[in-house]
């Protein structure tokens, strides 16, 4: 097989959370039957369920990738544009939201974790090769909760005040590369979603690696590989 060609050198390995660090599928899976054993408990007693500003949650934060506005902070206008959906106040929103999709996830997200993760990240270190996060969702808790808090020396999320825009806008990946001391063609990114992640880290300058589940291509903006233990061979020869 052969092994995907990325430029060198390569000084840093900035990467995406979800999806990306651990495997959606087995956490969605378990948080779909919590969250279901949860709406029927709130049919039986007459509250309100957490389904709904979850999945208004979501949805609408996929439609503000495109959307800047001044007089809200991206942090605040994720629950205000979902409680404007659905007829809500934003803290409602919220509150659900953390609970949910913030706080309930954490203790799952061990056993999610990617293969080879641990070993890539055991590379890099050796080469001197400095590791960090940039994420659409807070991710401080999300490493902390898979035991690689002490592995990242940059935790960085699009709703910091810093950023305040989601990918594909590149204003996060700039500012990580800034942050490094690093020009962007120095940095590589690793996600798992080459509309948001490859676009931005290509218009931000950095080379980026799509984890797919297909064979390893390469195209003008991004490198697919299937595993990190396929990653680490293609960055053994340049960095």
């Amino acid at each position: 097989m052969p092994i995907p060609r990325l430029r060198a050198p390569i000084r840093a390995v900035l990467f995406d959370v979800d999806g990306t660090l651990y495997r959606q599928l087995p956490l969605r899976t378990a948080m779909a039957c919590e969250l279901a054993l949860a709406h029927a408990w709130s049919v039986c007693t007459g509250r309100s369920g957490a389904a709904r500003p979850v999945l208004a949650f979501r949805s609408t934060r996929e439609s503000l990738r495109e959307v800047t506005d001044a007089r809200e902070t991206l942090a605040a206008r994720q629950y205000s544009a979902a409680a404007k959906r659905l007829g809500c106040e934003a803290a409602d929103v919220q509150q659900a939201v953390e609970e949910w999709m913030y706080q309930r996830p954490l203790k799952w997200l061990s056993r999610c974790q990617r293969p080879g993760l641990t070993g890539l990240l055991d590379f890099l270190s050796a080469r001197g090769v400095r590791c960090g996060v940039f994420s659409d969702y807070p991710a401080r808790a999300k490493v902390d909760a898979m035991g690689l808090g002490n592995r990242f020396d940059l935790v960085l999320s699009a709703t910091d005040p810093e950023i305040g825009v989601f990918k594909p806008d590149p204003r996060g990946f700039v500012v990580a590369a800034e942050r490094w001391g690093l020009a962007p063609e120095d940095v590589l990114y690793v996600g798992d979603r080459p509309d948001v992640d490859a676009a931005g880290a290509s218009a931000a300058g950095m080379q980026c690696v799509v984890l797919a589940n297909s064979s390893p291509v390469r195209t003008v903006s991004f490198v697919s590989v299937r595993s990190f233990k396929e990653l680490q061979r293609a960055l053994s020869s340049v960095c």
